[in-house]
């Protein structure tokens, strides 16, 4: 797990400045886990249901893997891909699909829980669509 360096008392602007220090994927998560925070905070009494959606809905690729998935996808680009390294990326390609699917799955089931568009609770989470490689 990558870490920064910080002052113990932090300013909202050192606080971005050190988030500015992540990687993308890194930024993503704290992201992802700042607004679940968010979230637990503007309704304090989340049930079990709505905890272990919002745990789905912000779990991804870890580091790691998300480093190897983007560097096979380049090799892939580039055509040098080992028939190895193909394997690996439909591998983790097919556990990402997965993810995003079960992401999805908890997003639409925690929507119907709470009696709201899937947009407009996206938009309250501030969640955006995924993109794709």
């Amino acid at each position: 797990m990558p870490t920064i360096q910080v002052e113990a008392e932090l300013s909202i602007e050192k606080l971005i400045e050190a988030a500015g220090q992540l990687s993308q994927s890194e930024l993503e998560r704290f992201i992802s886990q700042v607004l679940a925070l968010q979230a637990q905070r503007s309704a304090p009494s989340l049930s079990a249901e709505e905890s272990a959606l919002l745990m789905t809905i912000n779990s991804g690729l870890s580091e790691k893997m998300y480093e190897s998935y983007r560097k096979l996808i380049e090799k892939r680009r580039e055509g040098k891909l080992t028939e190895e390294e193909h394997r690996d990326l439909l591998r983790i390609s097919d556990e990402n699909e997965q993810r995003q699917a079960d992401r999805l799955e908890a997003l639409v089931n925690l929507a119907r829980l709470r009696n709201t568009t899937l947009d407009d609770l996206m938009g309250t989470l501030g969640i955006q669509p995924a993109t794709v490689e």
